[in-house]
């Protein structure tokens, strides 16, 4: 089944980061290998907002960072359409304040796609399934 990962997931997954598990990480890569990983479009904004902020530095230069990392063989975007645009009413009043991270948990629930995020607000939220390795 697959998968929408949150935007620090799937950089995590690809810098090789120590905040995810070997499991986790395991499992990302039997996932890709299956084509079963999503990435919400906003991430593309989001990771691209940290890299201006200088809080993401790839060893790559940014562009063929970005260009690698959002293949069809690593993941498949899911854009921001009007359906979930409409699913963010549905979220409750006091729910994230972050956009991008309503967008990512309205893309999941939308498209009925489990959620691979570290993001203690989301997990705690009870808002969206879960991704478990």
């Amino acid at each position: 089944m697959p998968v929408l990962l949150d935007t620090h997931v799937w950089v995590w997954w690809l810098s090789g980061d120590s905040r995810l598990s070997r499991r986790e990480r395991d499992a990302l890569d039997r996932l890709a290998e299956r084509g079963e990983l999503r990435l919400s479009a906003i991430s593309l904004w989001e990771v691209q907002m940290a890299y201006a902020k200088k809080r993401f530095q790839p060893e790559d230069p940014f562009e063929v960072w970005l260009r690698a990392a959002t293949q069809p063989d690593i993941v498949q975007l899911v854009p921001i359409d009007a359906s979930v645009a409409m699913a963010l009413n549905s979220l409750p009043a006091g729910f994230h304040n972050d956009p991008a991270d309503r967008l990512i948990v309205a893309t999941s629930r939308v498209h009925a796609l489990s959620l691979a995020t570290h993001d203690s607000t989301i997990r705690k939220s009870r808002t969206v399934r879960l991704w478990r390795p």
